[in-house]
């Protein structure tokens, strides 16, 4: 199994910044994608950011695109998150998501972290 711990979350004044981190453990033979996802009350969970496993290929939801930058260390098995320009609808729990091989076979499994919470004030 493969464990992912986010940390970094807390209450940011709008116009702050906040940098979150995950950390991911286990049986992991490679990192193929890494990604914020995250979910604000009544709302379903939406994308925030992926990276591929090599960093070569970025993704942003539109609502965080020019105020987020997603970033990873694959060596430490650890990807972030700068969130700078922070909105009060940035607020939210936002879970790391990874797709990991965890063998040889060449399957990829899905696993999620617990999530951080995020509270930006107006």
């Amino acid at each position: 199994q493969v464990q992912l711990v986010e940390s970094g979350g807390g209450t940011v004044p709008a116009g702050g910044s906040r940098r979150l981190s995950c950390g991911a453990s286990g049986s992991i033979v490679r990192i193929t994608l890494m990604a914020w996802y995250r979910q604000g009350s009544g709302n379903q969970r939406e994308l925030v950011a992926s990276i591929s496993g090599g960093g070569s290929s970025i993704n942003y939801g539109d609502s965080v695109k020019d105020r987020f930058t997603i970033s990873s260390d694959i060596a430490k098995k650890e990807v972030y998150l700068q969130m700078d320009g922070l909105r009060p609808e940035d607020t939210g729990v936002y879970y790391c998501y990874a797709a990991v091989r965890t063998d040889g076979s060449g399957q990829v499994g899905r696993f999620w972290g617990q999530g951080t919470e995020v509270t930006v004030s107006s």
